[in-house]
This record gives structure tokens, sequence and C-alpha cells, in this order.
């Protein structure tokens, strides 16, 4: 389908056309009129709407011209592999983090698990060499977005004001610079690296996880504190944990690790050493009489001295 429209004047018929072969197209391929995701610029696929409200946003606020492949809205993924796959990987050590700062719960789960798909890593390792903005050293367009995301969170900016930010970035930036120019394109970054996670409850005191068993229960077993937060009058705030941790599940780093070449060597290094072992062993059968007697030897003489 003919997307030059989303970069023309919103005045002119051209995006007119193209704003309603759009709409059609989504509404043939999601068999809905009123639960469509919104691809303009304020609202990023983050929000759902009817074909009347999308056509207005659409209108008013522009289109996210970066928003190339309609995912969304009936049009199949299309994966690259350009990007070498030969990387070290450089994950996190703890699986558990605690929630210092506010987060949306959403800020991952409407994407989809980016990080299964393989080539989609890949791409993203890719971007993490490939200079923020030619000539440049310090920043890859990954650490800087990563940077940038990081910011977003501790300061706890709207999706909107961070896609302003990063357009206005952009523009600081000299030209060919690899700045995302919307929430939509930074967060589908960040998705492929598979950052998935689970947030518990947890105890103050770092006693238990109020899961399995505990799930149910408003006190830790342990030292009596109660799960819920307290407010500055000291009364507790019912249904608002008092800590929160983020668990990110192994299985999805471990895919990630063996997408490595070096690092899927390492971590094979002991089964096949054992198999290396087992061969040497076989092919010295008529020496291991003679091998158990002399580290048996060995072994008394040590006890001795």
């Amino acid at each position: 389908m003919d997307k030059s429209w989303m970069h023309s004047d919103r005045r002119s018929k051209a995006y007119e056309f193209g704003v309603e072969a759009f709409l059609n197209f989504a509404v043939e391929n999601l068999l809905t009129t009123t639960h469509i995701r919104c691809p303009c610029v304020k609202c990023v696929n983050l929000k759902v709407f009817g074909v009347g409200i999308i056509r207005d946003h659409v209108y008013f606020n522009g289109i996210d011209q970066s928003y190339k492949n309609w995912t969304f809205h009936g049009e199949p993924w299309e994966a690259t592999t350009n990007a070498s796959r030969n990387v070290e990987d450089g994950h996190s050590r703890y699986s558990f983090v605690s929630e210092e700062i506010d987060m949306d719960d959403n800020d991952f789960g409407d994407f989809g698990d980016f990080g299964s798909d393989p080539y989609e890593f890949a791409n993203v390792i890719g971007d993490g060499d490939q200079p923020v903005y030619p000539g440049c050293r310090k920043y890859t367009k990954l650490s800087a977005l990563v940077k940038l995301y990081n910011l977003k969170a501790k300061h706890g900016m709207s999706d909107v004001c961070f896609t302003e930010l990063l357009i206005l970035q952009g523009d600081f930036l000299p030209e060919g610079n690899t700045i995302p120019t919307s929430m939509y394109e930074a967060k589908k970054t960040l998705c492929a690296l598979g950052l998935s996670y689970e947030k518990m409850h947890a105890c103050p005191n770092d006693c238990i996880l109020y899961r399995k068993e505990y799930e149910d229960s408003t006190n830790c077993p342990t030292c009596g504190i109660s799960r819920w937060k307290q407010g500055k009058d000291s009364i507790l705030k019912e249904g608002v944990p008092a800590k929160v941790v983020w668990y990110f599940p192994p299985i999805p780093r471990f895919k990630r690790m063996f997408q490595s070449h070096e690092t899927a060597k390492s971590l094979t290094w002991h089964a096949a050493r054992k198999q290396l072992t087992v061969r040497c062993l076989i092919r010295q059968i008529p020496r291991l009489g003679n091998f158990l007697m002399i580290n048996g030897l060995s072994l008394v003489m040590s006890r001795e001295t």
C-alpha cells in the first residue's frame, strides 16, 4: 500500500485520500470500527478509539511518520536480518529490582513479545554499534535511547512529553542522527530486547515475597509488618503495597545469551568438556589401572606428610 501520503500536507487531497485508505484498511483487517489503535503523533498507538475520533486525531495532530509498518492495523510484521548476531551479552546480573520509580504497567505490555524474535533482537544489537549521529563516539543509538528512557521514568514524563522531547532532541543534533521520533518507535526498540517483567509485592524488610502461599497475606509472617503502605497520617492505605520488586524471568535472558556465538560457547563449556574427558578415558582404558594406582599412592603420600 502507498504510504507516501503520511509525509504530505494535512490540507492536501493526497493526505485526505491516504487517511481514508488507512482507515478502510484497518477496519477490513481488524473487523471493528470502535476498537482501533490511534496512530496520531500524540496517541502513538497507545490509545484505542473509534474510526471517527481517529480520523479527527490524524487530521488535527498528524500521523506518526515513524509508524511505517502498520502491525497494529493488520499489516504483517517484516523481520530484518541486517544486524550481526555475534555480539557479547550485556545483561544485568540481578533478577529482582526494587521499584523506586513510578513506571507505567503498560510501558512494554502493549507491544507483544518482541523479545522472542531473534532477528528483531539482532537488529537492536546493531543499534548498539550505530553512533547516535555521524562522528559521535560517546553515544550509540541504543545507549542514547536507554538514557533518555531512564530520564522519562525517573521524572514521570508522559508519553506525549517524551515524544516531543525526542523530536526536539533530533532537531538539536546534526543531520543524519538516529534518535527515534516518537514514543512508539522508542518502545518498539526497547521491547525487542525482551525486557519483560513481573511485579511482586514484597515485605519492606525483604523477608518474603507475597506470592504462592503468601499471596493473600496482609502482614509479613516473619516480622509482622503490614503489606500496605503507611500514609503521612499513619493510616494504612489498603491496596497500596509498601514495597514492590520487579522480577525478570530468566528464560528470555538465556535465549538472548545463546544468540551470541561466544556466549553460547562459554555456556556449553562444561558439557563439552565432560564429553571430551569421557572420550579421553575410553582411549586410555589399558593404562587406567596404573593411573588409579599412582593417583592413590599420591593421595596416601600427601596424607602422611
